[in-house]
């Protein structure tokens, strides 16, 4: 098992993924924090439907901040909970503080859900969850973000991640996510 242990971390490391993301079980193993500094612990989570979207404030999917929190309004009570990680790697698309991100969201789409800390999703500086939730989706596994706006949306298990590109709009997730309601 410690042969195993380490291989995973050699691997992790060549990869770029860093340990905490190698050794992480479950998308309930990470600690992130909120857009207003306050520590977020995922276990919260366990056996909610989780939709996680990497965001930007000027970017040509931002009216996604308006089906996003269409979505969370309409499955909020049903057990779906969504969490935007604002993210400037794509054209500098997000350059303002979080403080200024949280603001816009609120100001010009309502946002009540749940918005973290500005992060990285790729490179060197990528936050440990986006690199545990690239290695274990179904589809483009292990693959870079293209850009704003990719959603994962995680089963109430935790153990089935799907991965969808910018272009797929919140509406056009609604199947998955009540099939992923169901099974809560």
């Amino acid at each position: 098992m410690k042969e195993l242990f380490k291989k995973l971390l050699c691997c992790a490391a060549i990869s770029g993924a860093s340990v905490a993301a190698a050794s992480a079980q479950s998308i309930y193993d990470f600690k992130e924090t909120s857009i207003n500094g306050q520590e977020i612990d995922f276990s919260q989570y366990k056996g909610k439907t989780l939709l996680i979207v990497n965001t930007a404030s000027k970017c040509g999917f931002t009216p996604q901040f308006e089906g996003l929190e269409e979505l969370y309004q309409t499955y909020k009570d049903k057990g779906l909970v969504i969490i935007g990680f604002p993210c400037n790697q794509f054209a500098n698309q997000d350059p303002g503080s979080n403080e200024e991100i949280a603001s816009f969201c609120k100001l010009n789409y309502g946002v009540s859900f749940q918005m973290m800390s500005k992060i990285d999703v790729n490179g060197e500086n990528q936050a440990d969850i986006y690199a545990f939730l690239k290695a274990n989706a179904e589809t483009d596994k292990d693959k870079d973000i293209k850009w704003n706006f990719t959603k994962f949306l995680i089963s109430p298990d935790g153990k089935t991640i799907l991965r969808y590109g910018s272009a797929k709009k919140p509406k056009n997730l609604v199947k998955d996510i009540e099939k992923f309601l169901e099974m809560q």
